[in-house]
This record gives structure tokens, C-alpha cells and sequence, in this order.
């Protein structure tokens, strides 16, 4: 039973209380714990569920010395988990990082005061952003590329976002500017190869010892390699099938075992697994089937997924964007989509790069690609949406329906 998994069940207590996304910060070097802390024994041979009922007679005893006031709900600001009398470690709680860390550092033991959860909340359509406020979010492949522009938007709407990559030094750079920008811990960076499943484990591990959980995770991490089925390696069949749907698998099971621990102290809180798949996931791709075949099967494992996980109050989705054509994807000079389809003559008669693109700008009804704010857009819109899951939805400028 790992610090982080303890940690989502905290986060998820919090939650369950409170009806508001939380923070838990996880350090294992704490001496002194506060007198007003949760105090958390639980063998490590119990198991999830057994767990679970554990953290929350706890707190129904915590409660009994901090009783609720004026319709206001207390909850610890830090619980500390012990064995046989000896402290392991200390989970601080705030509604987001930087408050966690500011308990921490002050070594403030005194409850937090929250109000009930409401029973209804309407909805205010120009208030959309704040769906994913003060929550948790992980985007793999989010150091560049359209990952990098998923990131920067949920950032700015007032998420924390890690940013996990296999470029750790791209992840680190970007952090530092958006945490920046937005003067807060906006984001961490955490590295991951999404093919490995040991390295897939140990950055959900990561995400849940800093921040205690996760509320949504974009598998987008993805590569292509085009090719015609009579002249395509193995190789580089199997390099683009390994990453963009075996890595969606791998992701899905270990976000989904993360957010599973979660739902057994919220159990009426949602959770989101969102794909960012492709429209090459909804119709083929010319000489561009190692990539499209592995869209196509990530759009089964999605339905699939969302069918399963449910149980757990996890929605499973996918965003299916048209052409990313600003990203490096496309527009990398020496590998870029642009590159190989003049070379490989995919698009009659283009003679330059900049008839490459006009072809794939004319395609779209818009006669543009797709952004990323368009598909953050998207994502936003399948989080606000607690009554779909399965879905696989076009952000295609009208090049690909609904039908």
C-alpha cells in the first residue's frame, strides 16, 4: 500500500466532504505532527476497501473534537499516517498546491472550514473554465506539440497540471514559464516513457505523493510515421502502434487504478480519462495506416474503458482532432508531416511545402487546422458533460461529422 495511494484516499475524503477538487501533499520526513491531525494507521496487507472504511471511521472520529459550526464542515489540514506508534509521514491539504504547501511550511495543524457541497449547481455556460479549477490534471506529451498547447490552456483556466513527457528537460522549461506566468504552482513536470509500464506506474505514484490524486488525465502522447503497407518496416509499424495504443492502455491502467482509489473515499465524485485520438481514428489515412489502425483501436479501448470503468465514477473519452498544422508534427522541417508527404508524394501534384498545407487547409470546411484552444475546448466540454462516456468527438472544422 504506497504513500500515494493513501494520499488519494485522503484526497478523496476531502472531496466527499466538501464537494471541491483539494490538494494533498505527501512528505515523509515530518517529525512533529500536529495535535489537531487526522491521525492514519492502516496495515499495509489491507486491502483497497478495507482501507477506505478506515480513513473514513477516522474521520468521524477527528470530527467528534472538531464538530461542524454554522453549516461549515471541518477537515483536517493535515493527517498523519502512523505504525505502531511511529510516524511515517504527513499529507498537508489545501484547495490547491500552494495552500497545501503553505500548511506545511507553517506547520499549521488547525482544521480547514468548508461549506457543505450543494446538492444542485446550475450551470453557467460562460463559466466553463472554471470545470476544471483548482483540479488535478496529468497530459503525457505535454512538453510540446499540441500537448504543450492542452497544457497551457488548462493551466490558464486554473488547473494544476502535471506535465509529463520523456523530454524531462522540455517539461521542466515549460513549468517554469507557465508557473510564471500564472504567479502560482500551476504545474510540475514529471517524466514518463507511456510504453514502459514500470515508468507509467512510478508517475502516477509521483502525481499522487505530490498532489494526492488526479481529477483528469489526457493519454496525447503519440508519434507517427508514415508509410505505404507495401513498403513499411516492422519496425516502424510497431514503433507507432506501441506508443499511440498500447501506450493508451498502459496509461488507462494505471490512471485508472489511481482514480479508483479516489472513488473509495468520493464516491460520488468524476473523474476523467480523455484520448486525444485523431479524425484518422474515424476515417483511415492514406499510406498512414501503422497510425490510423492504432487510432482506430484506441477508439475501441475508449468504448471499451468507459464501459469498465464507470463502476468507479470514470468517464473514458476521446477528442479527435484534424490537422494540428502550426504543431511540429506537421510543420518540423526535417521530419515534419509536410516533409514526408512531398516526398512521398501523397498529395497530387504539390511541388512545395506550402502546397502540402493548402491541400490539408482546403480539406476542412473552415479552411483551417485544428488549434489548441479548439481542442482544449473540447476537453472542457467533455469534463462539464456527466452523462457521456465512450464518446469519440471531432474537433475537425466540419472535415469530419458526426454520424
Amino acid at each position: 500500500m504506497t504513500n500515494g495511494f493513501i494520499g488519494a484516499l485522503i484526497r478523496g475524503l476531502c472531496i466527499d466532504v466538501t464537494g471541491k477538487p483539494h490538494a494533498v501533499v505527501f512528505n515523509d520526513w515530518e517529525v512533529v505532527v500536529p495535535k489537531n491531525a487526522l491521525k492514519i494507521e492502516i496495515n499495509p496487507a489491507e486491502n483497497e476497501k478495507s482501507a477506505a472504511l478506515i480513513v473514513r471511521d477516522l474521520y468521524k472520529k477527528w470530527l467528534l473534537n472538531n464538530p461542524e459550526q454554522d453549516g461549515k464542515t471541518p477537515i483536517p489540514s493535515c493527517a498523519a499516517l502512523t505504525a505502531n506508534g511511529k510516524n511515517l509521514g504527513v499529507y498537508w491539504i489545501g484547495e490547491n498546491i500552494d495552500c497545501a504547501r503553505k500548511w506545511q511550511e507553517e506547520k499549521n495543524g488547525s482544521h480547514l472550514v468548508e461549506y457543505h457541497a450543494p446538492d444542485y449547481e446550475f450551470i453557467i455556460p460562460e463559466k466553463r473554465a472554471d470545470v476544471v479549477k483548482n483540479k488535478i490534471a496529468l497530459v503525457t506529451g505535454g512538453a510540446q506539440g499540441i500537448g504543450e498547447e492542452i497544457v497551457r490552456n488548462l493551466a490558464a483556466c486554473g488547473a494544476f497540471v502535471f506535465i509529463a513527457d520523456l523530454n524531462l528537460d522540455g517539461a521542466k522549461k515549460l513549468s517554469k514559464e507557465i508557473n510564471l506566468k500564472e504567479d502560482r504552482t500551476a504545474s510540475a513536470p514529471l517524466q514518463v516513457n507511456v510504453s514502459n509500464e514500470e515508468s507509467v506506474q512510478a508517475m502516477f505514484e509521483s502525481a499522487a505523493v505530490i498532489a494526492g490524486g488526479l481529477d483528469l488525465c489526457v493519454s496525447n502522447a503519440g508519434v507517427l510515421k508514415a508509410g505505404s503497407v507495401l513498403d513499411q518496416d516492422i519496425a516502424d509499424f510497431k514503433f507507432v502502434t506501441d506508443i499511440n495504443y498500447t501506450g493508451f492502455f498502459v496509461i488507462c491502467k494505471f490512471a485508472g487504478r489511481l482514480l479508483r482509489a479516489q472513488n473509495l473515499t468520493a464516491p460520488a465524485w468524476m473523474t476523467d480519462i480523455i484520448q486525444v485520438n485523431s479524425k484518422s481514428g474515424l476515417e483511415g489515412s492514406n499510406k498512414n495506416g501503422a497510425y490510423a489502425g492504432g487510432k482506430f483501436g484506441g477508439i475501441g479501448l475508449t468504448a471499451s474503458f468507459a464501459m469498465e470503468l464507470i463502476e468507479f465514477g470514470i468517464k473514458v473519452n476521446a477528442v479527435c482532432p484534424g490537422n494540428f498544422l502550426d504543431g511540429p508534427l506537421w510543420s518540423d522541417p526535417d521530419k515534419g508531416l509536410f516533409v514526408q508527404y512531398l516526398k512521398q508524394g501523397k498529395v497530387p501534384g504539390a511541388k512545395t511545402i506550402n502546397d502540402v498545407r493548402a491541400f490539408y487547409e482546403s480539406k476542412s470546411p473552415m479552411k483551417r487546422g485544428c488549434t489548441g484552444k479548439d481542442l482544449a475546448r473540447a476537453i472542457l466540454y467533455i469534463i462539464e458533460q456527466e452523462y457521456e462516456t465512450g464518446q469519440a468527438v471531432p474537433v475537425t472544422g466540419g472535415q469530419i461529422m458526426l454520424h
